[in-house]
């Protein structure tokens, strides 16, 4: 079961990973949002920012379907997403490695590439 702190360590591993301040966490790689705790809104109430529900960056259409689709426990969005590439992911659904897939996989496809060939010619 993974939390915001979870989330907080995995992004931060990251090369170039900045954290924007924010009532929640919201992290960026080269100006590039791609995880960021989820703003609920309700109609005629503050907006709240939920902790436990994570926007995830996973680059198209798609993806966004497949894993809506393959994993409703998991993944959900709301109408303010639609059209969007963004799902959002409850973090008590998920485990810490696999956490740090999804958030990995959203960096790579938010990192500029020039970023994404350092990191890989490094890891060789």
């Amino acid at each position: 079961m993974a939390d915001a702190d979870d989330v907080r360590r995995v992004a931060l591993a990251l090369p170039h990973t900045a954290e924007i301040a924010s009532d929640g966490f919201d992290f960026r790689v080269a100006d590039k949002g791609f995880v960021w705790s989820y703003p609920e809104r309700r109609p005629g109430k503050p907006r709240v920012i939920r902790l436990d529900i994570a926007v995830l960056f996973v680059g198209d259409e798609a993806e966004k379907q497949a894993l809506l689709l393959g994993e409703p426990d998991v993944f959900f969005t709301t109408p303010g997403y639609d059209g969007l590439p963004l799902v959002l992911l409850r973090l008590a659904t998920v485990d810490l490695e696999r956490l740090s897939e999804l958030v990995t996989d959203a960096w790579r496809m938010r990192a500029p590439d020039a970023l994404l060939s350092d990191v890989e010619g490094a890891g060789k």
